[in-house]
């Protein structure tokens, strides 16, 4: 599958996703063969070893992107305060899939505020050159269309650098009627929609209603912006989160389905394609 964008989930494995993926010896290997791209979502709460990113980048096509988070103790715990050592040694372990990296996940947290700013230039000014990054933020003064967002959107715009782009509004439209749900939304930031031009690929990031069937008419804005997106030339990167993640892949063929709809050039997830797999061995 050579999709003209990125397709992906927030992990590359889950026990309900055993018997819908092609077959294969790695969860990661099996995933890449029908989705391009991953939220790295384990780096936020552990570094992996730099032997484990070489199996990674072995079990993956060329044409594979992760999106790794940085560590929480550099965006949460410290707030991009202080930690240039941490920064470049977890570079440093990343390196063997350099050449398989999208733009590095920057996600701040709601304390994360507009006093902060600074340090976030200061960040991404000293990361390597051939390092692009994306940016999450959480805070309510970054939405309030007023001094934080304006001064938030010039530096992303003076770095050419993409804001991350959350919509949980079919999430919070569920009645929060099962522990899942809860959760969820407990978790899930309730944040506006905002939308930063830039000519960084786009990121959107896509919770879901736990219904599958709820999700055509929240899904149906973004068909249209992504196929204008491509339709541009333009590559986004669009993940699908569910509130319970095993039914995320679900999510993700439903999205291709009405993206196909919309631009019918662009194949359709096919989660039964037996493809080859490459780099195993």
């Amino acid at each position: 599958m050579a999709l003209p964008y990125f397709l992906g989930c927030p992990q590359w494995q889950d026990p309900a996703w055993n018997t819908l993926l092609p077959p294969g010896q790695a969860p990661l290997a099996r995933y890449s063969q029908v989705l391009n791209c991953v939220e790295g979502n384990t780096t936020f709460y552990a570094t992996p070893s730099q032997e484990q990113c070489r199996q990674w980048r072995s079990q993956v096509p060329d044409d594979f992107r992760f999106l790794f988070k940085f560590p929480r103790r550099i965006t949460h715990d410290q707030l991009l305060s202080g930690i240039t050592a941490d920064t470049n040694a977890f570079l440093d372990i990343l390196s063997p899939l350099n050449d398989v990296l999208g733009p590095m996940f920057i996600q701040l947290p709601a304390a994360f505020k507009p006093e902060h700013l600074a340090r976030l230039w200061r960040f991404m000014d000293k990361l390597p050159e051939s390092l692009t990054c994306a940016v999450e933020v959480r805070n309510s003064a970054f939405f309030s269309k007023g001094e934080a967002e304006k001064a938030l959107n010039r530096g992303l715009r003076e770095r050419n650098k993409a804001r991350v782009c959350l919509d949980s509004r079919a999430l919070f439209s569920a009645e929060p009627s099962t522990d899942i749900i809860r959760d969820a939304q407990r978790k899930k930031p309730r944040v506006p929609v905002h939308l930063l031009p830039v000519d960084a690929p786009p990121m959107i990031r896509y919770i879901g209603h736990p219904e599958l069937e709820q999700n055509p008419p929240f899904l149906a804005p973004w068909v249209e912006r992504v196929g204008q997106w491509i339709e541009q030339g333009q590559q986004p990167y669009v993940f699908m989160h569910m509130p319970d993640n095993g039914d995320a892949l679900a999510l993700a063929q439903l999205w291709s389905k009405l993206l196909q709809d919309r631009l019918p050039q662009v194949a359709a997830l096919d989660l039964a394609a037996q493809r080859p797999q490459l780099g195993l061995f």
